[in-house]
């Protein structure tokens, strides 16, 4: 994907790529981008990328909700959400 490997290259020598500063990176990234933006460069993508894109969704949020429901019979509320608006 265009998008990774530009954000990749502008940032390859400023973050050590742990998951803290990816996590950031993306975080500050999404902030920047509007609706439009961000349909923009899913139009932009090919089919196997948009399968990798859904693909990687479906799974994150599987895991997130089955953690949830495990984590929740012990407490409510438990799994912070990742929203960054």
């Amino acid at each position: 994907m265009k998008l990774i490997d530009e954000l990749y290259e502008l940032y390859r020598n400023k973050l050590t790529g742990d998951e803290e500063d990816i996590d950031m990176l993306a975080f500050a990234f999404l902030e920047e981008m509007s609706r439009e933006d961000l349909l923009k460069i899913i139009q932009d993508l090919d089919k196997q990328e948009l399968y990798d894109l859904m693909g990687l969704y479906l799974i994150e949020s599987l895991k997130g909700k089955f953690a949830q429901d495990d984590f929740g019979a012990r407490s409510v509320n438990s799994y912070p959400s990742r929203n960054v608006h």
